[in-house]
C-alpha cells in the first residue's frame, strides 16, 4: 500500500483491438532516403504483390533535375539497359535517362503476432494486429538487362562472322537418353528442393495496385478503419474475458492478486497467440535458406549440425563466432566430432550427413553408401595434398562426373591448369591449440584408409602424400613457451658476440692506424671480405639485369682490387663513411629494422644514386650489420615461433637504443617486452609503461611509441620487420 501512495496513477487510457484490417495491414521498411528519390511523387509511382509470397514491387521516381543528381551517368545506365532502339514500348526507361528505381521487399519478420500499429485519439488507444512487415531494398534488374543485351551483341557479331555453309556443315552427334521412372522418395526431394521452390514462386501472377496519397479520400476512408468498430458500444469485445476483470479499476484488481494475475495471464494469450499456432502458418523455406534467429532457439548440438550441412567447410574460430558470444568452446568440440571430420585443420561435414542411409544422389541415383565412399575418398585426398586432380579421383572412385563435381565443389576451388584447391588455408592456430583433437582425428583417419585401402584396391604410391603436407606430418612438436624463447636467444647469441668481437676488433685497428704489409691486400675487399662466409648482398635487384647505375658490378671490383694498399684503405673509409651516414639517416626514421628491410632501403637508396658513386663498390651483410652496431643498435632477440616462414634476414631485428629524446626509456622497456613475446596485446604494453612510469604515462606517448616500434595486425602488436606476412 505505501508502494501506491508513492507511484500513484496519473492517468487511465482505454485500450481497443480493431480487426477490421487485421489480415491487410503491412508495415513497409525503407531505406535510408537519397536526396534524388522522390517518396511523395504519386503520379511516377506504381506497385505490384504477389499475395501469396507476400513479394512487394515499388517503382519510384527520381528527381532528374537535382543537383545530386549525375545526368551522364543516367544517360548511360538508359543506354546501357535499352540500347539504341527508337521503339518507347519496350524500353525501360522512355525519357532515355534513368528517371526511376525500383525497390523489392523481403520478409523482416516471420512471426509478426507480436506488433502491432496503434492510433491514439480522445484518450483511446486502438491498436490493429500486423499481417506483416516488409523491408524494401533497391533492385538491380536492369544491370540483368543490361547484361542480356550485351550478350546478345555478342551472340550477333560471332553469327555474323561464321558464314552460312560453316554452319549447315556443322553437324553433331546427339545422345538420346531414357529417363528411369521417379521414385516417390526422388519425387519428394524434388518438390522440397530450391530450384522447385523458386520456380513456383516465379509461376504466381503479379496484380498490379493502385496508389492512393496521403490526401487522397480513399486514404482516409480506408484509415478510419485503424479505429475499433465497438469503441462506443457497451456490449464486451474480445479482450474482456470475465466479468470479473476491469481493466479500469486497478486498485480494486490490486487488492485480489491472486485474481488479477491469473486474469491478466488470460488476457496477454489473447493480445499474444502461442507460437506453435503460428509455426504451422509459415511457409516451408528453402533447405538451404537459414535463419540466424531461428537457429539459435534450437539445441547446441542442432546447431552445429545445421551449420556444418549448409556451409560445408569451416574452420572452427569462424564456427564459434556463427554461433554467437556465450558459447562454451569445449562443448562445441564434442558436438563438432559428432558430424564433421577435421581436414587441413579445418571442419569438413560428414558424408553420412550430407547422404543419410536410404537416399540417393539427386545426379545420378546412386545409393548413398556408395555416394559416402566416394565422398570420404576424396576428403582423405586432401588430408594428404593441398591439391586434387579430378581426373585422378574420378578413376578411383568410379562415380557419375556430376557426383565427382559435387564432391569437389563442396570443399574446393578449381584452378586453372593446377586441379582443385582445398577450400580454406590450413588452420595452424587450431591444431596448436587442440593436438589432442588433432591426434584422435588423425587415428580416425587412419581407420578410414584402411576401409578406402580395401574398397578401392590403393596401391601404395596412392597411400603416399605428394607433399610434405599431410596431416600426420601437420601435427606439430609442443614447445612451452620459455623453451622457444632459449632457443631463440641462443641462435641469436652466436651472431652477436661474432659481430660485437668483429666490430671491436676493425674499431681497435682503425685507432691504432695499423696497415697491412706491403704486397698483401688488405682484408676488407669489395664484393671479397673473408671474415663472412655469407653471399655479399646483392644491390642490382630491381636496378638491372648486370649492370647497377650503369656501373658493372665486376668492373668496380676488379678496379679497387688494383688500387695500392694506402688507397684501399683510404677507399674503405669512404665507404665506412657513406654507409654509417646512410644508415644513420634511416635510422631517424624508422627506430626498428629487420635486416631484410634494411637492404630493401639500401637497394632503392643505391637507385637514387648517380653512376659510379663509391657506394656501388660492393656492400656486404656484415657490413650493414657492424654499421648498425656503430650507430648504437643493438639486436633484439625476438622469439620468433617454430612455424614462422621469415627468412633469416627477417629474423635478425636491430633497433635504436638511444636516440637522444624523451621517448628512450619508453622503447627500451617496450623493446625487453618484445624480446620475450613474439607479439603482444596494447593492454599488456600499456600496463608495464604505467609501472615504470606511472600517472606520467599519457595515450598519447603510448601511442607514439608503438607507432615508432610497432605494427599492428588482428589486434596484436608485433614488432616492425617481424610481422606475418
Amino acid at each position: 500500500m505505501a508502494s501506491e501512495e508513492d507511484d500513484p496513477i496519473i492517468h487511465e487510457v482505454d485500450v481497443h483491438l480493431a480487426k477490421s484490417l487485421a489480415e491487410k495491414l503491412y508495415l513497409f521498411q525503407y531505406p535510408v532516403r537519397p536526396a534524388t528519390m522522390k517518396y511523395d511523387d504519386v503520379t511516377h509511382l506504381s506497385a505490384r504483390i504477389k499475395p501469396k509470397q507476400q513479394k512487394v514491387e515499388l517503382e519510384m521516381a527520381i528527381d532528374t533535375v537535382s543537383p545530386n543528381y549525375c545526368r551522364s551517368k543516367g544517360e548511360q545506365i538508359a543506354l546501357n539497359v535499352d540500347g539504341t532502339c527508337t521503339d518507347d514500348s519496350g524500353s525501360t526507361y522512355a525519357t532515355k535517362l534513368m528517371d526511376k528505381q525500383t525497390f523489392s521487399s523481403i520478409q523482416s519478420a516471420v512471426n509478426t503476432s507480436r506488433y502491432a500499429a496503434a492510433v491514439y485519439r480522445k484518450g483511446e488507444l486502438h491498436i490493429t494486429p500486423l499481417h506483416g512487415i516488409l523491408q524494401l531494398r533497391p533492385s538491380f534488374s536492369y544491370l540483368d538487362k543490361a547484361d542480356a543485351k550485351h550478350r546478345e551483341r555478342e551472340a550477333a557479331n560471332e553469327a555474323g562472322d561464321s558464314s552460312q555453309d560453316e554452319a549447315e556443315d556443322d553437324v553433331k552427334q546427339i545422345t538420346v537418353r531414357f529417363s528411369r521412372p521417379e521414385s516417390e522418395q526422388a519425387r519428394q526431394r524434388r518438390i522440397q528442393s530450391y530450384e522447385f521452390l523458386q520456380k513456383k514462386q516465379a509461376e504466381e501472377p503479379w496484380y498490379h495496385l493502385h496508389y492512393c496519397g496521403v490526401k487522397d479520400s480513399r486514404s482516409e476512408h480506408e484509415r478510419q478503419y485503424l479505429f475499433s468498430q465497438l469503441a462506443g458500444m457497451l456490449e464486451t469485445t474480445e479482450l474482456t474475458k470475465s466479468p470479473r476483470l476491469d481493466i479500469k479499476c486497478p486498485r480494486a484488481l490490486c487488492r485480489r492478486a491472486g485474481e488479477f494475475f491469473l486474469l491478466f495471464c488470460e488476457y496477454l494469450s489473447m493480445l499474444m497467440p502461442l507460437v506453435e499456432e503460428e509455426e504451422s502458418k509459415v511457409p516451408l523455406a528453402p533447405s538451404n535458406v537459414l535463419s540466424m534467429a531461428q537457429l539459435r532457439t534450437l539445441p547446441l548440438a542442432d546447431q552445429v549440425r545445421t551449420l556444418m550441412k549448409n556451409v560445408k567447410v569451416v574452420q572452427f574460430a569462424n564456427l564459434m563466432g556463427l554461433l554467437g558470444s556465450g558459447v562454451d568452446s569445449t562443448a562445441v568440440l564434442r558436438c563438432i566430432q559428432q558430424v564433421a571430420m577435421l581436414v587441413q585443420g579445418c571442419w569438413v561435414v560428414k558424408s553420412d550427413v550430407l547422404y543419410p542411409k536410404d537416399s540417393c544422389s539427386p545426379h545420378s541415383g546412386v545409393a548413398a553408401e556408395v555416394l559416402c565412399r566416394g565422398r570420404d575418398f576424396v576428403m582423405w585426398k586432401f588430408t594428404q595434398d593441398l591439391w586434387v586432380i579430378r581426373k585422378e579421383v574420378a578413376a578411383v572412385i568410379k562415380l557419375p562426373p556430376e557426383d565427382v563435381k559435387d564432391f569437389l565443389e563442396q570443399m574446393a576451388v578449381p584452378r586453372i591448369n593446377k586441379g582443385w584447391e582445398f577450400l580454406l588455408p590450413p588452420d595452424a592456430e587450431f591444431v596448436k591449440k587442440h593436438p589432442d583433437v588433432v591426434q584422435r582425428q588423425y587415428m580416425l583417419w587412419m581407420g578410414i584408409q584402411a576401409k578406402l585401402e580395401k574398397v578401392y584396391n590403393l596401391s601404395k604410391e596412392d597411400v603416399m602424400p605428394k607433399k610434405p603436407t599431410s596431416q600426420a606430418a601437420a601435427l606439430p612438436v609442443v614447445v612451452c613457451g620459455e623453451r622457444r624463447v632459449a632457443m631463440a636467444k641462443d641462435r641469436a647469441q652466436d651472431n652477436q658476440t661474432i659481430l660485437e668481437n668483429n666490430y671491436q676488433r676493425r674499431k681497435s685497428s682503425r685507432v691504432a692506424g695499423t696497415r697491412a704489409p706491403e704486397g698483401t691486400r688488405l682484408a676488407i675487399k669489395i664484393k671479397e671480405e673473408p671474415l663472412s662466409e655469407e653471399e655479399p648482398m646483392d644491390t642490382t635487384s630491381g636496378l638491372g639485369s648486370e649492370a647497377a647505375n650503369g656501373v658493372h658490378s665486376d668492373e668496380s671490383s676488379r678496379d679497387s682490387a688494383d688500387l695500392p694498399v694506402e688507397c684501399q684503405g683510404a677507399r674503405s673509409e669512404v665507404v665506412a663513411a657513406e654507409l654509417k651516414e646512410f644508415v644513420q639517416g634511416t635510422l631517424r626514421k624508422h627506430y626498428v629494422l629487420s635486416l631484410s628491410e634494411l637492404k630493401r632501403l639500401f637497394n632503392l637508396h643505391l637507385a637514387s644514386l648517380p653512376p659510379g658513386h663509391i657506394l656501388f663498390s660492393g656492400i656486404s651483410d656484415r657490413m650493414l650489420q657492424e654499421t648498425l652496431l656503430d650507430c648504437g643498435c643493438k639486436q633484439i632477440l625476438v622469439p620468433f615461433p617454430p612455424q614462422t616462414t621469415a627468412s633469416a634476414d627477417e629474423q635478425k631485428v636491430f633497433a635504436l637504443w638511444e636516440a637522444g629524446d624523451s621517448f628512450d626509456q619508453h622503447r627500451q622497456i617496450l623493446l625487453e617486452i618484445f624480446s620475450k613475446n613474439y607479439r603482444v596485446r596494447r593492454n599488456v604494453i600499456q600496463s608495464k609503461l604505467g609501472q615504470d612510469f606511472g600517472e606520467s604515462l599519457s595515450k598519447p606517448d603510448v601511442d607514439k611509441v608503438l607507432k615508432d616500434c610497432c605494427a599492428s595486425h588482428g589486434g596484436m602488436w608485433y614488432l616492425k620487420g617481424t610481422l606475418p606476412s
